[in-house]
């Protein structure tokens, strides 16, 4: 029986098989990457399999995008939009108790925890939006400088008009079209 945080056998394979498929599909994403090795890691490290199947079963279809120089794989959500299941959440935990009415079912940073996994930093979303055009609809929370987060403030990210915008806005809103991207590193 699998654990809390570990996938059975069979979701573990079914997982892998989508993981490849879509690594495949997108080549460009990752020219020169051999999934051999990928996959190699991924069976050797299931809590990060189990991390990539919650990004997966939230809409945001992570696929490997670089390698750091630690040798690491490094896993975005690839999804056009910000991930389905991860919208209408405001910034984070202090943000969504400051909520007095209205409060969403959850924030972005606890989410992203409970998932084993990190909001994008504004320098991981523009390198996500050199592989492609994502959030043309959507927006996605970003990992928050300590200084607008102490001033109440929590960034964001979209393309729109054929470039990246950075904005800003209080960390306790919410919107329907606002999730969140993560990264993952194996």
């Amino acid at each position: 029986m699998a654990g809390k945080r570990e996938l059975s056998a069979q979701q573990a394979e079914e997982l892998i098989g989508v993981l490849r498929s879509r690594f495949e599909k997108n080549m460009d994403r990752h020219q020169g990457f051999d999934w051999a090795k990928i996959q190699i890691k991924l069976e050797a490290n299931p809590d990060k399999l189990w991390s990539l199947n919650e990004m997966d079963n939230t809409g945001g279809e992570p696929d490997v995008v670089a390698q750091n120089e630690k040798g690491e794989y490094i896993f975005y959500d690839c999804s056009t939009e910000s991930p389905k299941d991860r919208r209408s959440l405001c910034y984070d935990g202090e943000a969504l108790e400051a909520r007095k009415q209205h409060k969403p079912e959850n924030n972005a940073e606890d989410m992203a925890a409970a998932m084993g996994i990190e909001l994008l930093s504004e320098e991981e979303y523009r390198e996500l939006q050199e592989l492609d055009d994502f959030d043309t609809k959507t927006s996605s929370w970003l990992k928050t400088y300590s200084e607008i987060r102490e001033l109440g403030g929590a960034i964001f990210g979209d393309f729109r008009y054929n470039r990246v915008f950075i904005y800003h806005n209080g960390a306790q809103s919410y919107y329907a079209a606002r999730g969140f991207r993560g990264v993952l590193r194996l």
